[in-house]
């Protein structure tokens, strides 16, 4: 299940920021969703003005767009955008996880084995919102100990572009969850077995490209 945002020590704008984001990363207004002013300002107990600046927000991430007499709307899944966004990520995060690699502490890969065998688990009852969340926390887990931080920055902008995508991505794809989890476990092997920088950013790397493709194929085959 998701859950909601720690709203603590928020201004008004902020805490309306926090709860749309939130509920257009993890689904519950997915692509195309009209996001009207007052009903959320009532909703969220403001006024319509810190509402309508916490939307300008979403719409500079590129997470809502405006529609002329429509209003806003959550941004719809472009696959340009998608390939574009999934090519970058597939780069900087390959690159961060295999610099993270010899910082990586047996406890980090213990951490990430466990994430990844709860993901095993949530097969059996798949929810894409909840697998999308514990993917997320596994590659974390594997990139974060990269001792660039400009890396890590890069890695996690092209995760927030992601951010409306990757809620839908396993729904249209829901094969690639467990071909997901298979990959993840030959990345920790390498991990594990001290292989060179080369051999876990290509596998990081195909990993990440591998999600992609499924994903455009799936798109091709429903437009046709």
């Amino acid at each position: 299940m998701a859950t909601s945002p720690d709203l603590t020590g928020l201004s008004k704008s902020q805490r309306a920021y926090a709860v749309i984001k939130s509920r257009i990363t993890h689904g519950s207004y997915g692509p195309g969703y009209r996001l009207v002013l007052g009903q959320l300002a009532q909703e969220l107990e403001v006024s319509e003005v810190p509402v309508r600046e916490a939307i300008r927000r979403l719409e500079a991430e590129g997470l809502v767009s405006f529609e002329r007499n429509v209003g806003a709307r959550v941004s719809a899944i472009d696959p340009t955008e998608y390939r574009h966004t999934m090519q970058t990520l597939a780069i900087v995060e390959g690159a961060a996880t295999a610099l993270a690699a010899p910082h990586l502490s047996p406890d980090g890969l213990t951490q990430a084995r466990d994430i990844n065998a709860r993901m095993r688990d949530s097969l059996r009852d798949f929810t894409p919102v909840e697998f999308t969340r514990l993917n997320h926390e596994f590659h974390e887990t594997l990139y974060l100990p990269c001792p660039n931080p400009h890396l890590i920055e890069l890695v996690r902008r092209q995760w927030s572009r992601m951010a409306t995508i990757r809620s839908s991505t396993f729904t249209h794809v829901p094969g690639r969850a467990a071909e997901s989890v298979a990959e993840h476990d030959r990345l920790l092997d390498l991990l594990e077995s001290g292989s060179d920088a080369e051999a876990v950013e290509s596998c990081a790397r195909a990993h990440r490209l591998a999600t992609l493709e499924a994903f455009l194929a799936q798109k091709e085959e429903e437009s046709t």
